[in-house]
């Protein structure tokens, strides 16, 4: 059964920055599905009534005309700063008036109270005792507020820090002193992609965003019945954003959000009804920048990156457990591997892993070691296409001596190539074995976080076709391995493939062993369908090479999986079985 929704026509709404830009939109777009009541906060004060000479006036030249005139009139001088700041004053009222006046058309009641989120006085509680008092308990809270001053780091300010700063995290402090989390239905934090992923000239920026990520995961930890999330917006199709600017945007493959899909997608985010923890509590909306590729040079160089692991800081582990421990999936190393490259090089794509091989796989237990290196060597580069490396993950083991974990080779490219078109068998209509089956009778011994095999629709001696779909993993539960390029998730499904072609036709486990290749043209989310086309190369009593191509529906390929090696042992059968209890019993 469904969950209740977050917003009634007897909530109380309390917005910063809601009374202009796009958070107004929002809350506009809110009011017209479920018109409640509404409390914006803004800086602008709308006491003192517009002059009559400022009204019925759209055009910002005329209007600043009107403004020169009327202050020769009173005798003063006027200059191009003061007329700007008037100009500007009147707007910001003008645009908070017109807000407030589409709001109570929906039926919707809406209070504007001129505050300063920041609250460097602590007088926002006291501004809010009247408004409080007539419209009832807050129940929901929009934090909208945001400030820019943008420029490179080394030319920042102490009070360009604050400018930027202290509306999104101070202003957060506020308004959760005024509505508690735990009197709150729903809490929705307005935070950037730039929190995400950077930007230049944004440095602060960034920052104040990521921390309304951060402190959006806390406060849902501690009030698990609210409904929390932080949206990272991607740039609005707005009046800020000029054709330059769009065109900028374009060339990061950033792409503008329309205001009127942005608006309906916080709508749906509220008013959704969902089980409590069913929603994520960040969400990324708009398509993922890219970064200008940084110069290369000739030299090859030598990398050592340093990572301390623990099962506490990577959750999904308890859902790929070999024996009595968590292991390691094969594919975490790889897409570990390739991020720390991509890292090295911005602007350069993780395309291609070849010669992967497992040495001594990475346990979760009384032996794991307390750091793994990933030491990096150039080996050969293209100025402008490509940089490919030698890679080996290693640790120290109690004597001190090196225990080699992985090897691999890696490359990056500045232009990924186009994907091939792959043709799959046959009639892949009908479903031979259900995915779920597959988890439950221990074929497969993989938990939740690796659950994407939906269906077999097609399985011979020589080839077995399958639907892969894995839904979205929380992103604290992916611990130190988040998706970036490449999904190392979706890739342990994809290779279940081999274990479920080997147990329905050898009776017996099979755990991958080396790849000689993996090539990625395009990512595969969360949340998609994709077909895997398995077909076997050869086969003997101790071991399978199979290769894999997994494509989208219309056959354009996302992976190819060259020549996986898997070795075939029914001594894994004891590996497996606590595994596979563990899972019959719904762990």
């Amino acid at each position: 059964m469904l969950g209740k929704t977050a917003i009634t026509s007897n909530s109380v709404v309390l917005v910063s920055g809601g009374a202009r830009g796009i958070t107004a939109q929002c809350v506009i777009k809110l009011a017209q599905h479920t018109p409640c009541k509404f409390i914006l906060l803004g800086r602008t004060s709308i006491a003192a009534p517009q002059p009559e000479w400022a009204k019925n006036c759209p055009d910002d030249p005329e209007l600043k005309r009107r403004i020169m005139a009327q202050m020769v009139s009173d005798g003063q001088k006027p200059t191009p700063l003061v007329v700007e700041r008037q100009f500007r004053r009147l707007r910001a009222q003008q645009e908070i008036e017109a807000t407030l006046q589409s709001i109570r058309q929906t039926g919707a009641e809406v209070e504007y109270v001129d505050a300063d989120v920041s609250d460097a006085q602590h007088t926002l509680q006291t501004r809010l005792v009247e408004p409080v008092k007539r419209m009832g308990k807050i129940s929901g809270v929009i934090h909208g507020a945001g400030a820019l001053a943008d420029r490179l780091i080394e030319k920042k300010t102490a009070q360009d820090y604050e400018t930027v700063v202290s509306p999104k995290v101070e202003g957060l402090q506020s308004l959760l002193k005024v509505a508690p989390a735990r009197q709150l239905d729903f809490l929705v934090l307005f935070s950037s992609i730039v929190g995400f992923f950077g930007n230049i000239g944004q440095a602060d920026y960034a920052m104040a965003n990521e921390v309304l990520n951060k402190a959006a995961y806390q406060i849902k930890r501690e009030n698990p019945a609210c409904h929390v999330v932080s949206i990272n917006w991607g740039p609005w199709d707005s009046g800020m954003v000029t054709p330059e600017l769009k065109r900028a945007f374009a060339e990061r493959n950033m792409m503008v959000i329309p205001a009127e899909a942005g608006a309906d997608l916080l709508v749906r985010e509220i008013t959704a009804l969902n089980h409590p923890g069913d929603q994520p509590v960040q969400i990324v909306v708009g398509a993922l920048p890219t970064r200008p590729a940084m110069e290369l040079s000739g030299e090859l160089k030598r990398f050592e990156i340093r990572r301390h692991l623990s099962l506490d800081a990577n959750p999904f582990l308890l859902d790929h457990q070999i024996g009595q421990h968590p292991v390691l999936p094969a594919t975490c190393a790889v897409s570990w591997v390739a991020s720390t490259c991509e890292q090295l090089y911005p602007g350069f794509t993780f395309h291609m892993a070849e010669d992967f091989k497992v040495l001594k796989g990475i346990v979760f237990d009384e032996n794991l070691a307390k750091e793994y290196v990933v030491s990096l060597e150039e080996i050969e580069k293209a100025p402008g296409e490509r940089v490919k490396f030698s890679a080996v993950v290693w640790s120290q083991n109690k004597n001190g001596r090196p225990l080699y974990h992985y090897s691999l080779t890696v490359t990056l490219v500045r232009v990924v190539p186009p994907a091939p078109i792959h043709s799959l068998p046959g009639d892949l209509n009908h479903e031979i074995i259900a995915g779920k089956k597959l988890y439950q009778d221990g074929t497969l011994f993989h938990g939740p976080s690796f659950q994407g095999v939906q269906r077999v629709v097609y399985l011979t001696p020589e080839r077995l076709v399958m639907e892969c779909m894995l839904p979205p993993i929380p992103l604290e539960r992916q611990g130190q391995f988040p998706v970036q390029t490449s999904n190392p998730f979706i890739y342990d499904a994809i290779v279940q493939s081999v274990l479920i072609w080997v147990q329905h036709y050898y009776q017996s486990p099979c755990l991958p062993s080396y790849l000689a290749g993996l090539i990625q043209y395009k990512p595969i989310p969360f949340g998609y369908r994709c077909l895997v086309n398995m077909q076997i190369v050869s086969t003997s009593e101790a071991a399978i090479v199979a290769t894999m191509y997994v494509t989208d529906e219309q056959g354009e390929v996302y992976v190819i999986v060259n020549r996986l090696q898997g070795t075939v042992s029914s001594s894994l059968k004891r590996l497996f079985a606590p595994s596979a209890a563990k899972l019959d019993a719904g762990g």
